[in-house]
């Protein structure tokens, strides 16, 4: 008998040719989206395992816990694959109500409008005060 890998659910998704698959955040009470995020299979394995949302920072090239500078952490509730099986939904408990890292609830804060991208909701801490920088 074959047995399966703790990590064989992996091979089912169709991950993008830089390893990474698009994940959005999506608070579990509201039903806001919070932010979209990419995860490579560390990520994916990480926040299954702790039950914390871990990404892969494009920029930093390397893990990223969210939360992990600013304590503004998403506990993850359930994991959801689309239907194409090329992008994950997290739905989180948002700490702090705060997701994007310039303060507001959610990453999503520019609406066009008038041919122009208007900021449609209020920071609600300044990032100075959120992230502690060396000056």
């Amino acid at each position: 008998m074959v047995e399966k890998s703790d990590t064989d659910w992996l091979n089912d998704i169709r991950w993008g040719d830089d390893g990474l698959i698009a994940a959005i955040a999506q608070d579990a009470d509201s039903g806001d989206v919070l932010t979209l995020a990419w995860m490579n299979r560390e990520a994916l394995i990480e926040t299954i395992k702790n039950g914390y949302a871990v990404y892969w920072s494009r920029s930093r090239q390397r893990l990223w816990k969210k939360g992990e500078q600013s304590g503004h952490t998403q506990k993850v509730q359930d994991v959801y694959l689309d239907c194409d099986k090329d992008a994950v939904l997290l739905r989180v408990s948002q700490t702090g109500g705060i997701a994007c890292h310039t303060g507001r609830k959610s990453c999503f804060f520019l609406k066009f409008e008038d041919k122009r991208w208007v900021e449609s909701s209020p920071v609600l801490k300044d990032p100075d005060e959120i992230y502690k920088r060396d000056h």
